[in-house]
């Protein structure tokens, strides 16, 4: 049994590189970094001229949960999958209810993130105010906050990106919680900031950014964007992460888990976000 998530990533960038096959056949529950992560590594690849093979899931559960968020739309691009076409009942297949804010959607250009916002707000009343008890004054914070992730990813990545959302039922935590995983492999922190500032390492450049308000532009009023979605995760009492290079800086409430402050990682380009947000 195996997960793929922001948990275990770390553990399947090892594999990745070390294998010329991704065995996922074993994979018990993906969520959408995990996902989003995948499809990014197969972006890399295929840069490079290189398609590996992914060995599905088994669990049909998992497969449904791919096809409702249009991972196979994306990941038949960057690698050979096994089976190439897997069987999923009709019963799995997409149904107008779910708890998915987003499907797996790309992020390059401002249309982009009009179009997602536009789709978050559709879902956002039935998921967010019934699920996570979210008023109109938080639905709001919620779109700006994702809003702003998604736009960070267009000035300062020099590349595009992908984000995903859905709701979850925590047993252990007896919550719902929602999880926002927004990456790309562009120039990462560091790079961007070094510009104007001069940074030790990938760290210094994610406290700058999430901390410091620092921005690559010199324009007032820039830099503003990564600390507002800090306010609103604060407030909400959630959790976010960032990835950049070789580093990764977590904010993270009493009823999350993990480390604020992780060095030395597996080199990896790029931006990854991941945002937790419980229900009130």
């Amino acid at each position: 049994m195996f997960q793929l998530t922001e948990d275990t990533f770390e553990q399947f960038l090892d594999i990745f590189k070390n294998s010329s096959t991704i065995d996922l056949r074993d994979v018990t529950f993906i969520d959408p970094y995990g996902m989003v992560g995948l499809l990014e590594v197969g972006g890399l690849l295929r840069a490079d001229e290189v398609q590996k093979t992914i060995l599905l899931p088994q669990s049909e559960e998992v497969l449904r949960y791919l096809e409702r968020m249009d991972f196979f739309e994306f990941a038949s691009k960057y690698f050979m999958l096994e089976p190439p076409e897997p069987k999923i009942s009709k019963k799995y297949l997409k149904s107008a209810y779910s708890d998915v804010l987003l499907e797996i959607t790309p992020v390059e250009k401002s249309d982009d993130i009009h179009f997602i916002v536009g789709k978050v707000k559709e879902r956002a009343h039935s998921i967010l105010e019934r699920h996570l008890h979210y008023d109109e004054k938080a639905i709001s914070g919620f779109v700006v906050a994702l809003s702003e992730v998604c736009q960070n990813v267009i000035e300062h990545s020099n590349s595009k990106g992908l984000v995903g959302i859905q709701k979850y039922y925590f047993q252990n935590l007896n919550k719902n919680v929602v999880k926002i995983a927004v990456m790309d492999v562009g120039i990462g922190f560091k790079q961007s900031l070094s510009e104007r500032f001069s940074l030790k390492n990938d760290l210094d450049a994610l406290e700058k950014a999430l901390f410091h308000r620092a921005s690559r532009y010199t324009d007032e009023g820039r830099g503003h964007g990564l600390a507002a979605v800090r306010r609103f995760v604060n407030q909400w009492s959630g959790k976010i992460s960032i990835r950049s290079g070789k580093a990764k800086l977590s904010i993270i409430p009493e009823w999350a888990w993990g480390k604020e402050k992780e060095q030395n990682l597996a080199q990896f380009p790029g931006a990854q976000i991941n945002i937790m947000l419980p229900e009130r």
